[in-house]
């Protein structure tokens, strides 16, 4: 799969917007990275619809995510 320029112009404004609208996430991934990111560790994810469905899922992380969420947060 060849990389797009394009798209990825796209994203990475798409990335600025978010940060702006959601100034406490990085640093909270940050955090993160430097004090629970390792191998064994339970990622959770919860999401809460407007009319109140909750949808939520974790995984244990191995070496190969903490690896590549450590890219994504340089």
């Amino acid at each position: 799969m060849a990389l797009n320029p394009m798209k990825l112009m796209k994203l990475k404004e798409r990335f600025g917007l978010f940060r702006e609208d959601h100034p406490k996430v990085l640093p909270f991934f940050k955090k993160l990275r430097s004090e629970a990111l390792q191998e064994g560790s339970v990622l959770e994810m919860k999401v809460t619809t407007p009319d109140g469905k909750e949808y939520s899922s974790n995984i244990r992380l191995n070496a190969h995510d903490v690896e590549t969420i450590r890219m994504f947060l340089q």
